[in-house]
């Protein structure tokens, strides 16, 4: 598992059985006690799934936001993923 280190403060993951799992977020603060998430967009819906090669993956908010993806091997940020060459579902963009 991944962490997003500039949005995320700790995580943990939450339940026993694979359908039931859920995973409790701590959301990182700034110093003006400002949240460091201020918006987060999902792109993949039930309706329309959007699936990206390891060559496509886009950059998001100027390059200051990050996108989670989907792959064969889990959760990853967009950055992890093209770094380990592969592709898969982009979930959604956190800035």
């Amino acid at each position: 598992m991944y962490v997003f280190y500039n949005h995320i403060k700790d995580f943990q993951l939450i339940g026993e059985d694979t359908l039931e799992k859920k995973i409790r977020l701590k959301m990182a603060y700034l110093e003006s006690n400002e949240p460091a998430i201020i918006g987060l967009r999902r792109v993949s819906r039930p309706g329309l799934r959007v699936y990206v090669g390891k060559g496509e993956i886009p950059t998001y908010y100027g390059g200051l936001g990050t996108s989670i993806i989907s792959t064969s091997k889990g959760l990853m940020t967009g950055k992890q993923a093209w770094l380990d060459g592969i592709g898969g579902e982009i979930l959604l963009y956190v800035y």
